[in-house]
């Protein structure tokens, strides 16, 4: 039960932005934090912003975060009288959340037994039919006629164990997968399927409950925005929604609530057909992702209330706040959209966002970050970096807040989704509020293709600043007669190469290759070109990373270059049957053996890194000739996993 006793000391059982979002609101109020740390996360911001931090020995989460006793045992050593989960790891354990009361302390989260009541879609959408909220019920056994179809797995969500089925061929060993991957990721095999809506809206409302009777349907959000069904752009209130369709949305999620004895805040989420039609989906018993984007329409410090509640106090009257206004929050990853979300592990050599803070400044802008620069993020945990929120008076003026926010930070070291974020939320689609579950897939192309014209201009911006640092009394390239051009070659994220032919004359920098650029200054940090008679200022960053890699960012996006050297070492070959780690991880499982004729495109084995499955694919049609991958294996990235010998008719055709 609640305690009516102030929280003087609270511990946040997670990490990153959500951990530091907590100790914000607890330093506003007066309240002491506890901050929980695995060995990779020892030197992280939420640490230090802690007033106390307890080590959980490790690294992966089995052994540290999602250890409930290890996080008990430590908010008793610290003197802490309380436990806000955050989200993700423990934050949905029924078990846990009695082991925080059992230990005498105040659990910042609904009850166990309504945890538990949410805790399997599958029982959970029973309950809820129940209570007369519409669902889009499991399927026993399903037809031709049903699909295409999701699995889905019982007990967890954030994409993993789902799988879409297109073809009931297809569904026994799509079910093999998603039950392993959700045994995996929550301890439980449990998976299930319903009908797929490939153009359904993913509309949520944001719940908070007192133990009073009070519930409040604090406004709604949209968070169609997904890949691999994990939610990338978030906005409130849902554009687009006719009046009757947001009452009859925020009933239902009071109903839900009602039908568990829900207190706490957490979301109950709908998926919104084409016919306008909405269905439960399931419901968060906890803090949500995406909760600033609702915190910036109305005002409220959703952490601060649920404070309130686990205090036993009543909300601060009958109903919320009214809505003000649009905010729209874009998930910052650490991926590679263009290399099917591949994520990235590394040094984040410089992270800076302009005018946006953990708090909304002058400018409509918020940062709430897990990282900053100088930060090393590793394959243990999820792939976010930070979410960027935006808020204004219009959703359109938060679109272009956003993605001018975007556009203008310098982000070195990782892949980042960044230009996706941009290029989507200026979308055309996007801003006439064409919004589904598909939308990022529908627009890959568009969305993740090159900036051919602007790369150039980057690796020009850097060779030109290469030649300023390197510069002396008498410069690289000078000659008091006409001379040969300095080059300089670049390879782009895309891998495509790029050569910069420039010459010094008495009158300055000339490049060969762009007769109508001028250079109007040039420095080692920074070069400014004019063409067409426009001027534009080029920001030019190196780092010790032995990568080579430079890093050009404009008012209007970045670009990251490899410097090559001028001339290959023609003594160096890759084979390119040969399959290496494209990221650090763990291989699950493998789908061929030595000897087998393989196509190309087909999966040869799946490894995991940062919570999220990633295929490794024949390169070719061809035979599997070596496999070096054993489920168990850690690998880094580079590692040779196996090697494909292409059939001969391709070999002979390729020469």
């Amino acid at each position: 039960m609640t305690s009516r006793t102030p929280i003087t000391n609270l511990l946040v059982a997670n990490r990153g932005e959500i951990a530091r979002r907590v100790f914000r609101t607890c330093r506003e109020l007066g309240i002491a934090t506890t901050a929980v740390h695995s060995d990779p996360d020892a030197t992280a911001p939420h640490v230090r912003e802690a007033d106390a931090a307890v080590r959980l020995p490790g690294a992966a989460p089995a052994d540290t975060y999602l250890r409930g006793e290890l996080v008990v045992r430590a908010a008793l050593a610290a003197g802490a009288d309380a436990v806000h989960p955050g989200y993700g790891f423990l934050s949905e354990d029924a078990g846990f959340a009695q082991a925080v009361l059992d230990a005498g302390l105040v659990w910042v989260g609904p009850p166990p037994a309504a945890i538990a009541a949410m805790g399997s879609k599958t029982a959970a959408k029973r309950l809820m039919a129940e209570a007369g909220v519409p669902v889009l019920g499991a399927l026993a056994e399903p037809t031709e006629a049903d699909l295409p179809l999701l699995v889905k797995a019982a007990a967890g969500g954030g994409g993993r164990g789902m799988r879409v089925v297109r073809r009931l061929a297809d569904l026994p060993a799509e079910l093999a997968a998603a039950r392993a991957e959700a045994a995996k990721a929550f301890g439980s095999d449990e998976v299930f399927c319903e009908r797929y809506l490939p153009t359904g809206r993913h509309v949520e409302v944001q719940l908070l409950a007192d133990a009073h009777g009070t519930v409040w349907a604090v406004g709604d959000r949209d968070c169609s925005l997904q890949r691999r069904h994990q939610k990338v752009v978030e906005e409130a209130p849902a554009p687009g929604l006719p009046a009757d369709l947001r009452a009859g949305l925020h009933a239902a999620a009071v109903s839900a609530a009602r039908a568990i004895g829900y207190v706490g805040a957490g979301t109950a989420e709908f998926l919104l057909g084409e016919d306008g039609r909405f269905h439960f989906l399931e419901m968060n018993t906890r803090l949500q992702v995406e909760h600033p984007v609702t915190e910036a329409v109305t005002g409220l410090d959703l952490v601060a209330l649920q404070l309130v509640v686990a205090e036993g106090r009543k909300l601060p009257g009958p109903t919320p706040p009214p809505t003000t206004g649009h905010a729209i929050e874009a998930r910052l990853y650490a991926e590679d959209p263009a290399k099917d979300w591949q994520p990235a592990t590394g040094t984040l050599h410089r992270f800076e966002l302009g005018s946006a803070h953990q708090e909304f400044a002058g400018a409509g802008l918020r940062l709430d970050s897990g990282v900053e620069s100088g930060s090393e993020v590793t394959p243990h945990y999820d792939a976010m970096l930070a979410k960027v929120i935006a808020w204004a008076p219009t959703r359109a003026a938060a679109a272009r807040r956003l993605a001018d926010a975007l556009a203008r930070a310098r982000i070195h070291g990782l892949s980042t989704n960044r230009e996706l974020l941009v290029r989507a939320v200026r979308h055309p689609a996007f801003l006439a509020e064409r919004l589904h579950t598909g939308f990022l897939a529908e627009h890959a192309r568009e969305l993740t293709a090159p900036d051919t014209k602007g790369a150039e201009l980057a690796a020009l911006a850097a060779a030109l600043a290469d030649a300023a640092a390197r510069s002396t009394a008498l410069p690289s390239g000078w000659r008091n007669l006409p001379s040969q051009p300095q080059v300089k070659r670049y390879r782009t994220a895309e891998g495509r190469e790029l050569e910069v032919r420039y010459r010094r004359t008495r009158t300055g920098l000339l490049a060969e290759d762009h007769p109508d650029v001028e250079l109007v200054e040039a420095g080692a940090d920074q070069v400014v070109l004019r063409e067409g008679g426009v001027r534009r200022s080029y920001r030019v960053a190196r780092y010790d990373d032995r990568a080579g890699r430079v890093y050009v960012d404009t008012p209007v996006g970045g670009t990251v270059l490899t410097a090559l050297p001028r001339f290959p070492d023609p003594t160096v070959r890759s084979d390119p049957g040969a399959l290496l780690a494209p990221m650090p991880g763990t291989v699950l499982r493998t789908s061929a053996a030595v000897g087998d004729a393989v196509t190309a495109g087909q999966p040869l084995l799946v490894l995991e890194a940062m919570k999220m499955e990633h295929r490794v694919t024949a390169p070719a049609d061809g035979v599997l000739v070596e496999l070096l991958a054993a489920p168990g294996r850690q690998v880094e990235l580079g590692t040779l996993l196996a090697v494909v010998r292409p059939t001969e008719a391709q070999t002979v055709q390729e020469a």
